[in-house]
């Protein structure tokens, strides 16, 4: 995945969520200071008053937001099986990506990350459902996508990572059998692979 350039304060937006919280019940951010500003992530101390004048300080991470793909090919998705440094493991799950290219929407990002690991492309992508990944210090949220119209692409390494995947075809008969037993925990793998199945009526 393209390694975006780093990004000043100034520039980091107040929330990259999806969908919008509509309400804080008495809840308002009174401030935020920026600690770290990394290649994707930016590191916050943020102020909030609670409903009755209560204080209160949290670490928040702010995150450009991601896209998944759960590509269909006849009776089989495609699943990649990468090395995740932050796990010292690999893990198999969805093509995916960050929303890591200025100007960008995220049906095309998707399009672009499932070219880079699985060496597809898409015609038409249908949006199966948005989450937010870790909200209680993220603002991190994931768009998932169907793809069931796949032609052959020639894949694009844009990590270290990406270098050392593997393209893995699994039976739809196999997703919920996978997840189970613990072979598959990525979350948004879960979320894509079991809306999907809904999506079926399987």
């Amino acid at each position: 995945m393209t390694m975006p350039e780093q990004t000043s304060p100034a520039e980091v937006p107040a929330s990259a969520s999806v969908p919008t919280i509509v309400s804080g019940h008495g809840f308002t951010r009174t401030g935020e200071e920026i600690l770290h500003v990394g290649h994707v992530i930016t590191l916050a101390r943020a102020t909030f008053e609670g409903p009755a004048g209560e204080v209160m300080e949290r670490d928040v991470v702010h995150h450009p937001g991601a896209v998944a793909v759960v590509a269909l090919d006849g009776d089989e998705v495609v699943l990649v099986r990468q090395y995740r440094p932050v796990l010292e493991r690999e893990m198999l799950e969805l093509p995916a990506g960050k929303l890591d290219v200025p100007g960008e929407d995220r049906p095309t990002a998707a399009r672009r990350e499932l070219v880079e690991e699985a060496g597809l492309d898409a015609v038409d992508l249908i949006e199966l459902g948005s989450f937010h990944n870790s909200i209680g210090f993220s603002d991190e949220a994931t768009t998932i996508y169907l793809a069931t119209e796949l032609v052959p692409a020639t894949p694009l390494a844009a990590s270290i990572e990406e270098e050392y995947l593997t393209v893995v075809r699994v039976g739809l008969g196999e997703v919920e059998g996978l997840v189970g037993d613990g072979t598959i925990t990525d979350a948004k793998t879960i979320l894509g692979l079991l809306w999907t199945l809904r999506r079926l009526g399987r």
